[in-house]
């Protein structure tokens, strides 16, 4: 209990957090005042005053003879809220406000993209002066449901050379690859459903699952995809909907997925009702193309996701789905809904810096450029003690283990006070058992300040 905290505060403030989260919506019974005296170890009395003050200001009812119940509308969903409250230093939401307010000052070792300095601003600017010469309709005008027919033509191809086949009548754009996911999570579930994530994986699927309150269950990820074993009991177990992966260049840990896992992970997910979200979005780091969940399953169960905010302009906001033709009529309907056209403009512009033959060159120069900074930036972690849990062959991350004894949240702390923003590994797994992780963005490690305050948080 906080300092200046009382007994009645405490009954007060896990309520209103019950109802914040809408885990009790207006019209749910309140525990009885003797279960929730119990179940908090407290007196009846105790928890009698704290019913009777939230009576007085309305957030709950009394109904004689019955008990107290949820009063009013449904509460503004309170994400923060939403499951095991959260050391603020793993919380991915908490991580990601501070990675996207930070000022010019503030280094961002913990971050998920590349420096703008690193990325294609030639291009971008080519494209955008092409842009405002474009026609009208291309200024003002809605995109078809599906978007830019050659945008998807080029996405065809592109999947194509990893052995993804998908016409452009099964591939719709989206705002952005958060927002692809977000619509096959509406089209797909329900609340309380379970869904299967990688453990440790990309932080920001935490908070989206949450958003649609279902179930997110955790399995290991080892240096060549998914515990395959854990896998097929988690499938046994909970009867997920989905299961989401990234392809490629995995996140956080830079591993790739062996054909041997992908075909023992589609073998398995025969015969359930299982869907794979694969997202793709780092397919452009890759040196050598890693095996496609897509590729073997044909688009049958697997949906494969991405977008190009890595790798030409988080600030140009487009993103893809390939699925399954009647799926994508059904998403097509969803995106209207709830964003009407989509961007037209963003798409013109992504579709001229991809067909630009700088892009090639300006990916070659940064997939060299990355290979140079992973290996300064390992030298310098080991150094501290800092052991990669392996060395990736392509991306931007390392994910790491601290000396012993060390915890990542306390480390994330004292960076936070120094302005260094880190990502400690438990804001990466479900299980919460990445707490002597971290993962470090080898581009944004360029700057000595980031390891002297590495090196103070380790020595105090």
């Amino acid at each position: 209990m906080k300092r200046g905290t009382t007994r009645i505060d405490t009954v007060m403030a896990a309520i209103r957090s019950r109802i914040a989260a809408r885990t009790d919506p207006p019209g749910t019974r309140l525990p009885s005042v003797r279960a929730q005296a119990k179940a908090m170890g407290l007196s009846v009395s105790t928890v009698v005053e704290a019913y009777e003050r939230l009576a007085a200001e309305g957030v709950i009812g009394a109904r004689p003879g019955s008990g107290f119940y949820v009063a009013g509308p449904v509460a503004p969903l309170a994400l923060a809220r939403v499951g095991p409250q959260l050391d603020r230093a793993i919380d991915p939401l908490w991580i990601s406000r501070q990675s996207l307010e930070a000022g010019a000052d503030v280094l961002k070792p913990g971050c998920g993209w590349l420096p703008a300095a690193w990325m294609h601003e030639a291009g971008m600017r080519r494209a955008l002066r092409a842009a405002a010469r474009s026609s009208s309709a291309t200024l003002a005008d809605y995109a078809t449901p599906l978007g830019l027919p050659a945008l998807r033509q080029w996405l065809a191809r592109r999947m194509a050379a990893l052995d993804v086949e998908a016409p452009p009548g099964q591939i719709m754009l989206a705002e952005s690859g958060t927002q692809a996911i977000d619509l096959i999570c509406r089209f797909l579930l329900q609340p309380g459903d379970t869904v299967l994530v990688d453990d440790p994986c990309y932080f920001n699927f935490h908070a989206l699952l949450k958003a649609h309150r279902v179930q997110a269950v955790g399995v290991p990820y080892t240096a060549h995809g998914p515990d395959v074993e854990v896998f097929g009991a988690a499938l046994r177990a909970h009867a997920p909907r989905l299961y989401i992966t990234n392809s490629g260049v995995h996140n956080p840990t830079g591993a790739a997925l062996s054909s041997v896992t992908a075909h023992r992970l589609l073998k398995l997910a025969e015969g359930s009702d299982l869907v794979i979200v694969e997202d793709d979005i780092f397919a452009d780091f890759e040196t050598s193309p890693a095996p496609r969940l897509a590729a073997f399953d044909g688009l049958s169960r697997v949906i494969q996701t991405g977008s190009f905010s890595k790798t030409l302009s988080a600030s140009l906001r487009c993103g893809y789905i390939a699925a399954r033709a009647d799926w994508i009529e059904g998403l097509a309907d969803l995106k209207i809904a709830t964003s009407f056209g989509g961007g037209r403009l963003a798409a013109e512009v992504l579709l001229a810096v991809l067909t630009d033959s700088g892009y090639r060159r300006h990916m070659e120069a940064v997939r060299t450029r990355l290979a140079g900074a992973r290996a300064r930036t390992l030298g310098r972690l080991q150094a501290l003690g800092i052991a990669p849990w392996l060395v990736p062959q392509a991306g931007m991350f390392l994910w790491c283990r601290l000396p012993q004894g060390h915890d990542a949240a306390d480390v994330a702390r004292a960076g936070l006070k120094e302005g260094v923003v880190l990502a400690p590994g438990n804001a990466f797994s479900p299980s919460r058992s990445a707490s002597d992780f971290m993962r470090f963005n080898v581009a944004q490690c360029t700057e000595d300040r980031v390891f002297e305050v590495l090196a103070q948080a380790l020595s105090s």
